[in-house]
């Protein structure tokens, strides 16, 4: 008859995949004459599978007939006496005999000690005096969640003698080979796979809850169990509350900094915070700051939402205002860093998950053109979209070279941005590019340009190797658009065309980029879909609060409000002259102002965000009204900041902020002659309005 002992062996080897390499590794060693090393250390977060791994290596040892021995530390106290009697138990010895003479008579055998980390007080002495003890056929395997400490690897000894191993999650196929021997239903895979990056006590435990109920569909919002398991396994015991802050912080954001945890937890100081977070096992330091494996940050988020929703949104405010300091301190060259980690912030949302990679980036770096680029450019055009529109793209490159972006990765080129400006297009740029010629006419009967307004489209943008699919390189091509259409002054409008137009639909709208049927093209029998945006319908500063609210939103259904329950206006000189005049007779009026076309127009939007600061759903009527008085008051008294326009203040001052009750009495009030207080008057209102127009149009 079978044993137990030998079917929980079966169905561990049956349910057991990937670590191919970790396996090999170890059976190689115990297999040799002589030991390549004699300490295997393997670490790595809580729930990796590293006991798994051990148990592999026990099962490898009884095929071949090695004798081993594992130790479970986390049954232990941590002190020499209480690890030698586990031992001794381990080799059935008695109570005085010596483990290490029983080892040394061993030709070759291995020791396993799991959970190292419970034990890690031990440390020194296992290095200094039980370890060197040993004969040289013994291998020691180390499991635990942390990395060797510093004296394995300073020691030129044991330098010469520990392998270390991190273990790290299944990679994808790895992955649906576990989900497949689980029974799990193929359709669930992605979702299970995007929550798990593979972890595998992740996919145990999604796996367990389907074998209870395949009528379900995994979404780990609506398994608290499982996150709470996960999490526990993660962290175990955080000393303070303000410590859990700190964790749930750095889950948040993409890199944390000491500087971006002070803002995010409102602390004076967090050195000591920082470090802690530092030296947890899931917690990774790159060139930049710190960041959590993948899994962990998917618990602690998931679990953070689900607890305490209002928390996870005041991180995100406070991290956003970081950011937005951050930008404004920062040269040029630096911003798309800063954008990347503010768009970071958006990534809980379904419609933006999927369409960025995360990680560092660090090899990749933004340049502008060189001569010696044109030609792997166009040759890059070629590839992807045929030699017509190669030829288009040789076009632009000679017409507008400065506005070219090249992402470079280790001095190669790994894809580029070409930003056309529609507003400097001659006749003869319209014959070549049909693209640029379907942009022009939308403009011009749906959305005309005013004077010293302009337009782009983001006409060419591919990484040399995925073209326009989800990369590293597109990632960044996208952060280089926020960064443009955020920093390009009087940018009215952005038309972004795409290869596969539907894929990027989701995303898109999000980011609030309509699409545009009418102004598709065609080119060399491709077609492309474009998408736009009207910056003085939603401007700059409108866009960043509708993302805000959108981003901690659990899906993208929020919609693209401007704060008003009508659309913005985008009116004409002489309609924007005639409404401010309009406005100031009525200045003291708010019912009659109310229906002033400024109301809706960029100018206002802009000033209402700023003056009603925070996360409101909609501003009411009566702050725009408010808002209208304070832009007309404020441009007026910016007369008096020119000699010669002072008279033209107090004219305007007298005749609509502080009304006299006649303009007979205005002009009485002023001394002045009343035609002379006419012209004055007519002369303010001209300059009030021409201030307010530039601001509109900037």
């Amino acid at each position: 008859m079978t044993s137990l002992l030998e079917r929980l062996s079966a169905e561990r080897q049956r349910r057991f995949v990937g670590r191919h390499f970790e396996l090999q590794l170890f059976q190689q060693a115990i297999a040799s004459p002589q030991l390549p090393f004699h300490i295997l250390h393997v670490f790595g977060p809580g729930g990796v599978g590293k006991t798994s791994i051990l148990n592999q290596f026990a099962q490898r040892c009884q095929q071949i007939n090695v004798p081993h021995y594992y130790v479970e530390a986390r049954n232990l106290e941590p002190v020499p006496e209480s690890f030698l009697s586990a031992l001794r138990s381990l080799t059935r010895l008695n109570e005085l005999d010596s483990p290490l003479q029983f080892l040394a008579t061993q030709q070759r055998n291995v020791v396993l000690i799991d959970t190292y980390e419970n034990i890690a007080t031990l440390d020194e002495w296992l290095r200094e005096e039980f370890l060197p003890q040993l004969s040289e056929n013994t291998l020691i395997v180390l499991a635990g969640r942390n990395p060797p400490s510093s004296p394995w690897h300073s020691d030129p000894g044991w330098q010469a003698l520990i392998n270390t191993l991190s273990i790290r999650n299944l990679n994808p196929e790895e992955s649906q080979t576990y989900l497949s021997k689980r029974d799990i239903p193929l359709a669930q895979h992605r979702a299970i796979l995007d929550f798990t990056h593979g972890h595998p006590l992740a996919l145990s435990l999604v796996a367990d809850v389907f074998a209870q109920t395949q009528e379900i569909s995994f979404q780990p919002e609506s398994a608290p169990d499982i996150v709470k398991v996960l999490l526990e396994r993660f962290i175990k015991e955080v000393p303070t509350p303000t410590h859990r802050m700190a964790l749930q912080a750095c889950a948040v954001v993409r890199i944390t900094t000491e500087a971006l945890l002070r803002q995010m937890l409102g602390l004076p100081e967090v050195h000591d915070l920082f470090e802690w977070l530092r030296e947890l096992s899931f917690i990774e330091s790159g060139q930049l700051g710190l960041f959590p494996h993948d899994l962990a940050r998917e618990v602690l988020i998931a679990d953070l939402r689900w607890r305490n929703p209002d928390f996870y949104a005041q991180l995100h405010h406070q991290a956003r205002s970081y950011y937005s300091t951050r930008l404004g301190q920062i040269q040029e060259k630096e911003k798309h860093r800063v954008l990347f980690d503010y768009i970071f912030l958006h990534r809980d949302n379904p419609a933006i998950r999927p369409c960025f990679t995360w990680g560092e980036h660090s090899s990749l770096l933004r340049d502008s053109l060189q001569e010696s680029d044109k030609s792997t450019l166009l040759g890059m055009v070629k590839q992807y979209e045929g030699e017509e529109s190669a030829k288009i793209a040789a076009h632009w490159l000679g017409r507008q070279p400065q506005n070219v972006v090249i992402f470079r990765s280790q001095q190669q080129i790994a894809g580029f941005a070409m930003m056309i400006a529609l507003h400097e297009a001659s006749s003869d740029d319209l014959k070549v590019d049909s693209a640029a010629l379907a942009c022009l006419c939308y403009l011009q009967t749906h959305a005309p340009l005013r004077p010293q307004e302009g337009a782009t489209i983001f006409r060419f943008w591919m990484a040399s190797d995925t073209y326009q699919a989800v990369s590293p390189t597109q990632s960044l091509i996208f952060i280089n658009f926020v960064q443009y259409f955020q920093s390009t002054p009087r940018l009215a409008y952005t038309f972004l065309p795409c290869a596969e137009a539907d894929a990027w639909t989701p995303m898109l709208s999000y980011f609030d980029l309509m699409r545009l049927p009418e102004v598709d093209f065609e080119v060399g029998g491709r077609r492309y879909g474009v998408y736009g945006h009207d910056w003085r319908v939603v401007s700059p500063t409108a866009w960043r609060e509708l993302l805000a609210k959108r981003e901690v939103a659990a899906d993208a259904e929020i919609e693209a409000s401007t704060s008003v329950s009508q659309p913005m206006l985008v009116l004409s000189r002489e309609d924007f002259v005639e409404a401010v005049q309009n406005a100031l007779r009525n200045f003291t009026r708010p019912d009659t102002l109310q229906n002033n076309p400024l109301m809706r127009s960029l100018i206002l939007d802009e000033q209402v965000v700023l003056d009603t600061p925070g996360e409101s759903t909609l501003y009411t009527l009566r702050d725009r009204i408010t808002t209208l008085q304070t832009l007309l008051k404020q441009a007026a008294e910016s007369l008096q900041d020119f000699p010669r326009d002072e008279k033209l203040y107090r004219a305007v001052y007298r005749t609509y902020l502080n009304p006299a009750p006649t303009q007979e009495q205005a002009a009485e009030l002023l001394d002045l002659p009343f035609s002379t207080y006419r012209r004055h008057l007519k002369a303010g209102m001209i300059r009030i309005a021409d201030i307010l127009w530039q601001r509109e149009i900037s």
